[in-house]
């Protein structure tokens, strides 16, 4: 069956992938590393077999010698035993070969054992030959990389029961007051449940968001779309519930693009109600878009608070809040990893008591 489907793919294989699949990034090479594994293993053999068979011939022969020496006359005491010694030296470099490149998989198999047991701080010394050397840097970044998705889960479960607890509180004493009559039944204390309820939805709708985009499985419904367009109808939506606080937009002609409308749209209100939100009345908020050789490049520039120097770094890390931080923590995050899922990219500059600046590009192709 494999050598059936060998060349072309079977009948499941969906019409849009290549055949037969590449692989993993970076698996020719490993392929590569395999093969000079083997064929070095398979220059030991045979080095192990020409010692062998040399080493038991200058024995016999050593033996002829000493059982009939008149057959050469010649042979001194020292000639007898150059044989052993030769026999000796080469036993020798075969069990260092053997030891040096035995001792890393013994090393791996230990290191993998404790992985298994999830122990995620074992590292595997880098030794031995190049291709265990390769073997076991790849090893150390695995775990390295398991051990960051650990705790960024642990993080996760925290954050989420902290950010789950609040709402969930004041729903059921609001419930509890009501079912008690401690509250009466009015508007007045039926909407505030209501409103708990809709950042629930939110907060689940945000999580499901980014974990989609951070495991690769956000599928994008692109279409061509005129992005001065959309960022003008973000702001003009913006702009009605700005509070004081002076909302523009400079927004310059471009191509249309291939990108996913509803998440773009997403990117940018999250962005804009970000700014909103540390902006104080009289401020401004001012929205740019322009076209920048391959790319366009999208502002979002407030005269509001800053951003410290030691929050900055981390803004786009899901769930980070700064200490007088009023959100989730999730949706610059989010807009960090839909931009990434358009071959873009995003950054952040601010001056603390001076404003904000956040910008994200687009390719045009």
């Amino acid at each position: 069956m494999r050598h059936h489907f060998r060349h072309r793919p079977p009948p499941w294989w969906p019409s849009d992938e290549p055949w037969p699949p590449a692989g993993p990034r970076g698996m020719t090479a490993w392929h590569n590393i395999r093969g000079r594994f083997f064929r070095r293993m398979g220059c030991l053999f045979l080095l192990l077999s020409t010692l062998a068979c040399g080493g038991f011939a200058a024995l016999f022969w050593s033996l002829g010698v000493i059982e009939a020496p008149h057959a050469i006359p010649r042979a001194g005491g020292i000639f007898r035993i150059v044989p052993f010694v030769l026999i000796f030296v080469g036993l020798i470099l075969v069990a260092r070969a053997l030891r040096r490149a035995a001792l890393p998989v013994g090393d791996m198999m230990e290191a993998t054992g404790r992985v298994a047991e999830g122990d995620y701080s074992v590292r595997m010394a880098e030794q031995g030959p190049r291709e265990a050397r390769t073997l076991a840097h790849a090893f150390n970044s695995m775990v390295a990389r398991l051990q960051a998705d650990d705790e960024q889960r642990r993080n996760l479960l925290a954050d989420v029961t902290h950010e789950l607890r609040t709402p969930l509180t004041v729903i059921q004493g609001n419930l509890e007051g009501l079912l008690d009559d401690i509250y009466p039944r009015d508007d007045a204390h039926l909407e505030p449940i209501l409103e708990e309820t809709r950042v629930l939805s939110r907060l689940i709708d945000d999580l499901r968001t980014l974990a989609l985009a951070e495991s690769g499985a956000l599928k994008l419904q692109k279409e061509p779309t005129d992005l001065a367009i959309l960022v003008n109808e973000t702001v003009a939506f913006f702009q009605a519930q700005a509070n004081g606080v002076e909302l523009s937009a400079d927004v310059e002609p471009g191509p249309m693009l291939e990108i996913d409308p509803a998440r773009i749209r997403q990117v940018l209100e999250n962005l804009i109600a970000n700014a909103l939100r540390y902006t104080p009345r009289g401020e401004t908020i001012h929205v740019q878009c322009s076209v920048e050789g391959a790319y366009i490049k999208v502002s979002v520039s407030d005269t509001g608070a800053g951003i410290s120097p030691d929050d900055l770094p981390h803004i786009f890390d899901r769930f980070y809040k700064s200490h007088d931080s009023r959100g989730t923590g999730l949706g610059l995050a989010i807009a960090k990893n839909l931009v990434m899922a358009h071959g873009g990219e995003i950054s952040a500059q601010s001056t603390l008591g001076k404003g904000t600046t956040i910008h994200f590009t687009l390719p045009l192709i």
